[in-house]
């Protein structure tokens, strides 16, 4: 047997968590949500505010020759104008890449034009209104270049690594004897668009500056880390910035790096001696906040007489700007799902007249899956098999890539769950069979969903109060996801005490590092530092107890500890057991801290392959000849570790099917191709789905037990959901219309005359 499936014991103490988890408890943070007293970053209004507004650049390529500077300070709320020719220094040269997270980054360097909608000014006012007149008052004018838009703007090359660090190319197996050897030979090419970020929240910063320390408020996924980035950005050291980001309208990925308006906003600051607040508008969304990038992938597939892959190719080319470089990491998706002897992925890269893109919900698997899952469809039809059972023919019981056993793999549970609430056994093979009573055609389609299980450093404080009350700290965020809520459970569990008796911070840079609200690790990361806090706190009473002769707990030594309802008991012994409020009386302390981090065991991190899985089944129907699409059921089943809240977790889900619906139908960003700018920059032309467009949506969670992906058994629902969905849907016109289309979204014209 080989090394790598030699069974590995769970970690000893895989945790045990109370009554809080595993409940579908409703938001802590709803109620200030709703009702209008939580406050975002651009609500703040320091005393002295002055508002900033950023001119946007009007062409893609070329440089700024004038600005009117002097018309814009005569306007009379103008107070200052930020140009190349006056902005302070920076201790670290934008261009320069400081962090293994970061990018090169537009904060008036030069007079250079890199994309359309890039900062080429900062108009500072007393007056938002004020700042956006003397914007329009600059009147720049330019030495224009011809725009670099799309794949063909420039040649081919070999990025050094795709998404943050990934190599960019993988090989295993003989490819070509794997080809050879197919009775089955399918080549599948699928197109996916720029795509933006859109959170209702717009980026917003209020800077401060009080000599050399620095109070920034604005939307963070990544508090200790942004900080240490705005700290070097300025020459001052991390602990002179307090960032504060108690809420989040939405980030999903793009609020992790410091950009360039958020330097340009706290420069003004600085040089001013005034708070100054920037509040980007919907348009400005679409430039320099990142974006997930479009990619052109080729998959070619072989497989054998009975429907098994011999070979799976995946090439992926993928556009980044001119000045920087993250490539969407697409063909990655194929490295991880599907058995197969051979495997070969590759990226490729072209430059463009356009913003850097970055990490957007899913980056890579999203884009990657919506091509992988078509792919798999067309080979299940050249083997004359369903799309079901040719999955279920090349599922992976190991790593494809790696070889590595999994941690933990329910995906044929949740295949059967969906399947079977979805009804898709009488599904007919052949396309174009069903049609509903008004004549539409009907289509059902699936795919295979997948993310990994990151894990990121994090810290927390656990403080336990004589009166049973709690303090648990972390600098975590929460984007929208309910992570105040989710670690509260955890938090509260931590010390055995019902929610109501905790209290529970986060999102300020003065507390404890609570990692990276992304890569769908934030409530493994975040919770298990404050799972380990509150068991630091219980490790000190069990030591307070065993030395107190009067303690029922008198002489338990190293034994471990565990709470519940506000007693401490030895673990797995339910005889012995004292109060909190009596080893506080006795002892006559007020409180007792904890710390706590969170780790996955090393030797785990090593062994084994760490993913949620899942399986999502999609219905359309297309009016024949208005080539109108409608999503009317979608059933969704995912295996995803333990569930702290399944009303949030189902949230999570749900979130990610109608974004993957929005991925398939609706979103895609156009360029002018003369000026390079995006046409479509608001909700008006940038089309995501409304309520009308979302029907029939459930979540099934598959139970699964995962000893090894981190001490609390928690995988990531965040972002798997839109994996598989896009294609699903795509499979679906496929089956209803029988055309195969292949590039996203899928539009109307596309499928007119569907029934021709």
């Amino acid at each position: 047997m080989s090394d790598t499936h030699t069974p590995i014991a769970p970690t000893a103490s895989h945790v045990r968590l109370g009554s809080n988890a595993g409940q579908p408890m409703t938001r802590r943070d709803g109620v200030a949500k709703v009702t209008g007293s939580a406050v975002y970053a651009a609500d703040n209004r320091p005393e002295g505010l002055l508002h900033a507004v950023f001119a946007s650049a009007g062409i893609a390529r070329g440089r700024v020759t004038r600005l009117d500077v002097d018309a814009a300070k005569s306007h009379p709320g103008v107070v200052e104008i930020l140009t190349p020719q006056n902005r302070p220094p920076l201790q670290i040269d934008p261009d320069a890449k400081p962090h293994a997270f970061s990018w090169r980054i537009e904060a008036l360097q030069d007079d250079t034009v890199r994309y359309a909608g890039q900062p080429i000014a900062l108009v500072v006012a007393e007056t938002l209104e004020a700042a956006t007149e003397g914007a329009r008052l600059l009147a720049p004018t330019y030495e224009e270049e011809p725009a670099r838009i799309g794949f063909d703007s420039g040649a081919l090359y070999e990025p050094s690594a795709v998404g943050i660090g990934a190599a960019p190319s993988f090989t295993k197996g003989d490819i070509d004897a794997g080809h050879a050897a197919a009775e089955y030979s399918t080549e599948t090419s699928i197109e996916t668009p720029i795509q933006y970020h859109n959170a209702m929240e717009p980026h917003a910063i209020v800077a401060e500056w009080n000599g050399d320390r620095l109070t920034l408020d604005t939307p963070n996924q990544a508090i200790i880390m942004a900080r240490g980035m705005f700290a070097g950005y300025f020459g001052v050291p991390p602990e002179n910035v307090t960032l504060r980001s108690p809420y989040l309208g939405g980030g999903f990925g793009s609020k992790a790096i410091p950009i360039g308006p958020q330097l340009l906003a706290i420069m003004a600051a600085r040089m001013l001696q005034r708070p100054v607040k920037l509040a980007l508008r919907r348009d400005q969304m679409f430039g320099p906040v990142q974006h997930r990038g479009a990619t052109r992938q080729t998959l070619k597939l072989g497989t054998d007489v009975d429907g098994r892959l011999t070979a799976l190719e995946h090439h992926s080319t993928g556009m980044t700007s001119s000045f920087d470089e993250f490539i969407e990491p697409a063909a990655n998706a194929s490295l991880n799902m599907y058995a197969s002897p051979a495997i070969a992925t590759r990226h490729k890269a072209v430059r463009a007249d356009i913003g850097t893109p970055g990490p957007m919900r899913a980056p890579g698997e999203a884009s990657g899956s919506a091509a992988l899952e078509c792919a798999m469809d067309i080979a299940a039809e050249a083997a004359g098999l369903d799309p079901l059972e040719f999955r279920l023919r090349n599922y992976a019981e190991t790593d494809p890539a790696s070889g590595k056993p999994f941690s933990s793999k329910a995906l044929r549970e949740c295949y059967a769950a969906a399947a079977k609430h979805f009804g898709w056994a009488s599904r007919p093979l052949a396309p174009g069979q069903m049609r509903d009573d008004a004549g539409r055609f009907v289509g059902w389609g699936m795919g295979s969903c997948l993310f990994p299980n990151p894990m990121f450093p994090a810290q927390a404080r656990a403080v336990l109060r004589r009166d049973g009350t709690a303090l648990l700290e972390t600098a975590g965020a929460d984007m929208g996801q309910g992570a105040w809520t989710a670690l509260a459970q955890i938090a509260a569990d931590s010390l055995g005490l019902p929610l109501d008796r905790v209290e529970f911070r986060a999102g300020h840079s003065a507390l404890p590092s609570g990692g990276v609200a992304g890569g769908s690790g934030h409530t493994a990361t975040a919770g298990g530092a404050l799972h380990a806090a509150g068991g630091d706190v219980l490790r000190q009473l069990g030591e307070i107890a065993s030395a107190d002769p009067d303690s029922p707990l008198f002489g338990a030594g190293n034994a471990g500890f565990v709470a519940r309802d506000g007693r401490l008991y030895v673990d797995g012994d339910d005889s012995r057991s004292d109060s909190f409020a009596d080893i506080f009386a006795r002892n006559g302390s007020a409180e007792v801290t904890g710390e706590g981090s969170a780790s996955r065991a090393a030797e785990h991190a090593e062994r084994f392959a760490m993913y949620s899985h899942g399986a999502v089944f999609a219905e359309v129907k297309v009016d024949p000849s208005l080539g109108q699409v409608r999503v009317t059921r979608m059933v969704g089943a995912f295996a995803a570790g333990r569930i702290i809240n399944p009303k949030l977790a189902e949230s999570q889900l749900m979130g990610g099917m109608i974004w993957g619906l929005s991925f398939a139908l609706h979103e895609a960003a156009k360029q002018d191709p003369r000026r390079g700018h995006i046409v479509n920059a608001d909700f008006g032309g940038y089309h995501v789905p409304v309520n009308a467009d979302v029907q029939g949506l459930e979540v099934i969670t598959v139970h699964e037990e995962d000893p090894f992906v981190n001490p609390l058994g928690i995988k990531g629902v965040g972002e798997i959901g839109i994996t598989g969905t896009v294609g699903a849907i795509g499979n679906a016109i496929r089956h209803a219309t029988g055309r195969r289309i292949r590039s996203y979204p899928i539009r109307v014209r596309d499928l007119v005359g569907a029934g021709d």
